[in-house]
């Protein structure tokens, strides 16, 4: 019998790095995210988790994905699948950006740096946000130390794009833009659903500010989360990266989110800023918070380069319209005028497929590299782009379609 046993049974290695360990036990996002809420601090764990109100709108950008279903098409030869696209006008590997996330070394202390390796990488574009801890000049560095892909391809020219507010100091405006102009980042974004703050309760109920401030609850916090608290303590100092020393706010005391939108931001914001930019930023512009057609219109007749459908991943108006629910009217009413960016509640390869096949240029996600972040590091963004990427391909094949060309309204239907 112990003989039969010994040729049935074998035991695992023991993985001694822990994040390989962490990682090993993740099949998808809602994994990376368990995993990420285990080791981060509850407040910071809400702030990248959290959304507006109720966060129906949350909800709703994942449901969104739930009710197209695919048709899929068999007996054909899948065995080349070809997901490579351009994205104003460069060709990439897969229809995927990174969209910008605010603050990301509160969840690991490589932060944006990790994420933009990441990118490189994958060869998709990296989105560095205007409240990043990580400045323009840094992440340019960071990538320009990435040589080669997974493949062990050579990376040549990282796509750095940069995600800019309509401040209302202008002259600080230019300066960034300058800034990113001679850190080769070819594209801006401008973020145009932040007239005024959402209500992120879960922010309320935490008292949360950025950076977090200490007390009696976040030192117990801390330690009942020891790695992630080790890796905070030992990073430099939490910094608005791109405006240390230049601005009041920048990260060097605590500050609420509230506080920080009704200094800085313009909620006189309007489509003039738009042509203010174009007047100033040599290079592609994309807006990203478009939330309908009559929007989408508008923006294309300005001549912007495209736009991002975007709810603001929830966090902003509770009860705005999914993202995947507004590509089709939004591509048939603005056709081949400008790209279409889908960002929000992207969760998985498949979900980028429905996005394209709807009439998407490409899909964005935030939330799913902040939890693969947290969860693990680097090597977690790396981990949950390379799933994207794979499933991606899965769902081509299982549907049929041998590359992106082929893919249309005709591979979906509403359930």
């Amino acid at each position: 019998m112990f003989e039969t046993l010994r040729s049935v049974l074998q035991f695992r290695d023991f993985e001694w790095d822990p994040v390989e360990r962490r990682l090993a036990r993740a099949a998808n996002v809602d994994d990376l995210r368990a995993i990420c809420k285990r080791r981060l601090p509850g407040g910071v764990f809400d702030y990248i988790d959290g959304a507006a109100e109720d966060e129906v709108t949350l909800r709703r950008n994942e449901e969104g994905f739930e009710r197209l279903e695919f048709r899929p098409r068999v007996l054909r030869d899948v065995s080349g699948i070809d997901t490579t696209t351009t994205i104003l006008g460069r060709e990439v590997p897969l229809p995927l950006i990174l969209s910008p996330t605010g603050f990301g070394r509160i969840a690991d202390s490589q932060g944006e740096l990790a994420v933009s390796r990441s990118a490189a990488r994958a060869r998709v574009p990296y989105t560095l946000s205007t409240m990043a801890t990580r400045s323009l000049e840094e992440v340019r560095d960071a990538q320009a130390g990435v040589s080669t892909d997974h493949a062990g391809a050579a990376v040549v020219d990282p796509r750095r794009w940069f995600q800019v507010y309509v401040w209302k100091d202008k002259g600080l405006l230019k300066e960034l833009l300058g800034r990113a102009s001679e850190s080769g980042y070819e594209s801006i974004m401008i973020t145009v659903d932040t007239a005024v703050l959402g209500r992120r309760e879960r922010d309320v109920r935490r008292g949360f500010t950025l950076p977090p401030q200490i007390g009696l609850d976040t030192i117990v916090d801390g330690v009942l989360h020891p790695s992630w608290t080790w890796d905070f303590v030992n990073a430099d100092p939490i910094r608005f990266a791109n405006v240390v020393g230049r601005d009041d706010v920048d990260g060097s005391s605590a500050v609420s989110l509230a506080e920080h939108m009704a200094a800085q931001f313009d909620p006189a914001l309007s489509w003039s800023d738009v042509e203010w930019f174009q007047s100033i930023w040599d290079g592609p512009v994309t807006l990203k918070g478009i939330q309908t057609v009559e929007d989408a219109a508008i923006a294309a007749d300005l001549g912007v380069d495209a736009i991002a459908l975007s709810n603001h991943g929830g966090r902003q108006l509770d009860g705005a319209p999914a993202p995947i629910d507004l590509v089709a009217p939004v591509a048939d009413a603005v056709g081949g005028r400008l790209e279409i960016y889908c960002d929000g509640g992207i969760r998985r390869g498949s979900d980028i497929l429905k996005a394209v096949a709807q009439g998407a240029t490409a899909a964005m996600v935030g939330r799913a590299y902040l939890y693969a972040l947290g969860a693990g590091g680097e090597r977690g963004v790396d981990w949950v782009l390379d799933f994207l990427d794979a499933g991606l391909r899965q769902a081509m094949a299982l549907c049929g379609v041998r590359s992106l060309d082929e893919v249309d309204g005709e591979l979906l239907r509403h359930r």
